[in-house]
């Protein structure tokens, strides 16, 4: 189970990856080119080999989950565990996958245009506390204020 769970995370973190642009990738020539370069040379690459592999893994898995749900697929133990399940994780990843390429060649397109790279939206980021107290107006009188409404337990000794 353990194992199944994890591929689970692998294969669902590809999207979440690439919009945070966290792929592996070879910047020898790459981080001297213009932006416009660069876009050009990903918008390439997405089209020539980005687009044509997610499209195949993700039907290639719909066609292999479809197979494992009508067989009822379940592990070779004891206790058997369903794996027909996990195995529909993988045209979902590629789907989510796909759209995040398309999104990718979008950015790539606006680079283009433009002649420099639209900004990544922060959207997981850590909260700065203070910033947020800024944010919502809360001072820390107002924090301790509310302490009073806090049931503390008694000490028992």
């Amino acid at each position: 189970m353990q194992i199944m769970l994890y591929g689970t995370l692998f294969m669902m973190a590809g999207a979440y990856t690439l919009a945070k642009n966290n792929h592996v990738r070879g910047d020898v020539l790459y981080g001297f080119f213009t932006p416009r370069t660069q876009a050009w040379v990903d918008l390439v690459l997405y089209v020539l080999f980005f687009l044509p592999g997610i499209v195949a893994l993700t039907w290639a898995g719909w066609t292999y989950s479809m197979e494992a749900l009508a067989i009822r697929e379940q592990t070779f133990a004891a206790t058997p565990l369903p794996l027909y399940p996990f195995k529909f994780v993988i045209p979902i990843a590629g789907g989510m996958l796909l759209l995040q390429g398309i999104v990718e060649i979008v950015r790539c397109v606006m680079c283009i245009r433009d002649g420099e790279w639209p900004s990544r939206v922060q959207d997981v980021e850590e909260v700065d506390v203070d910033k947020l107290k800024a944010m919502v107006h809360v001072k820390d009188e107002d924090i301790i204020a509310l302490d009073k409404y806090v049931a503390v337990p008694k000490d028992p000794s």
